[in-house]
């Protein structure tokens, strides 16, 4: 099932998402629940009454958790080649260390750097000027815990949805710890919508990134370091998990500053995150 949180008429409503038909099927719920995102139908029984359809082109899609309820747990090179990739950059303060790392680097992201899927990116040149992409897979929590075996993470999990970790590598290497680069505002599109556990094979899932229509990041799902559960066994040791946490599970080869020169990003570029079973974001690079 695909769960959409979306405005009509300058109010923000959640729905199912039938691409068959190419509509939404708003819930009917409160606008306050609304207000939540999506993550307002965790822990129900079952879904609400379902209103009539809305066509998707009436719709502007928000990101399906807009406001998540705190910091997006992310995961530092979980991928095999972009692991090697990142640590020949420069920037990668963890390089002394060995290219794959022993245990998974974990870092997070503010809430209010979160955009929906068509959301436009701002680039403040008087802050940065090295702005790089990052398509991850993004794991949406709906049973929380405290010592999740990995055997049991996955019954843990709600759905999936697609993050943009868009990064400042200039303040990332200039900080060494990095928030400051992985916050700033924008710098989180989400979506565009979030796929239920059930609809979900990780065979078949691939995680691809295009910039201005040039293939940049491609690999499955499987080529992580550190699995799904592998993540939320390490996360929930000694740290209680909520339902509705986010945690972006890293990112393929390709980045931008795996480049020799470096692809920064800049006003105008376009950036195409894809996830097979899921779908797409599409964010416009635009100057402050």
């Amino acid at each position: 099932m695909k769960l959409a949180t979306f405005k009509i008429g300058g109010e923000r409503h959640i729905g199912r998402v039938d691409l068959d038909q190419m509509c939404v099927y708003p819930f009917d719920v409160s606008l306050y629940e609304a207000s939540r995102g999506v993550t307002a139908l965790i822990g129900r029984a079952q879904m609400p009454r379902e209103k009539e359809p809305l066509d998707l082109a009436r719709i502007r899609l928000e990101a399906p958790v807009p406001r998540p309820a705190r910091n997006i747990f992310c995961v530092g090179k979980n991928y095999h080649a972009h692991a090697r990739e990142f640590a020949q950059s420069g920037f990668d303060s963890s390089a002394a260390s060995g290219d794959i790392p022993e245990h998974p680097i974990i870092f997070s992201k503010v809430p209010e750097c979160v955009v929906g899927p068509e959301d436009a990116v701002v680039i403040d040149k008087s802050v940065s000027e090295a702005i790089d992409y990052e398509a991850e897979l993004a794991v949406i929590m709906g049973v929380g815990g405290r010592g999740i075996s990995a055997s049991d993470a996955m019954d843990h999990i709600w759905g999936y949805t697609i993050v943009n970790d868009v990064t400042a590598r200039d303040l990332q290497g200039r900080h060494s710890q990095w928030l400051i680069g992985k916050s700033q505002d924008t710098f989180c599109p989400m979506g565009p919508w979030v796929v239920t556990t059930d609809d979900v094979d990780f065979s078949k899932m691939v995680v691809r990134c295009t910039v201005n229509g040039e293939l940049r990041q491609s690999a499955p799902v499987a080529d992580l370091i550190f699995d799904i559960p592998t993540l939320i066994s390490t996360l929930s040791a000694g740290l209680t998990l909520n339902p509705g946490d986010i945690i972006a599970t890293g990112t393929p080869v390709g980045v931008g500053i795996g480049f020799s020169p470096p692809k920064y990003l800049v006003p105008g570029d376009v950036v195409r995150v894809e996830i097979d079973q899921i779908g797409y974001l599409q964010n416009e690079m635009v100057a402050k």
